[in-house]
């Protein structure tokens, strides 16, 4: 059992190890991005056009990340 143990966590060690050297899942798909936008949105802008206008960019940029990912 103690064998098992040991083993799990080098396993465990190892993919997070080659994560982070490949940097593999690091990148954010459209939708992820549009929420991160979004939230930005939300805590950087006060004024309602300021808002809207950082909103309406957050929506063309999911749109063109949408049309770069069909192709």
């Amino acid at each position: 059992m103690k064998s098992f143990i040991i083993l799990v966590i080098a396993v465990a060690i190892g993919y997070y190890a080659y994560k982070a050297l490949t940097g593999a899942g690091d990148s954010e798909t459209c939708k992820e991005a549009f929420n991160h936008c979004m939230k930005t949105c939300r805590l950087t802008t006060t004024e309602a056009p300021a808002s809207q206008a950082c909103q309406e960019s957050c929506r063309r940029d999911l749109d063109a990340c949408g049309r770069r990912a069909i192709r």
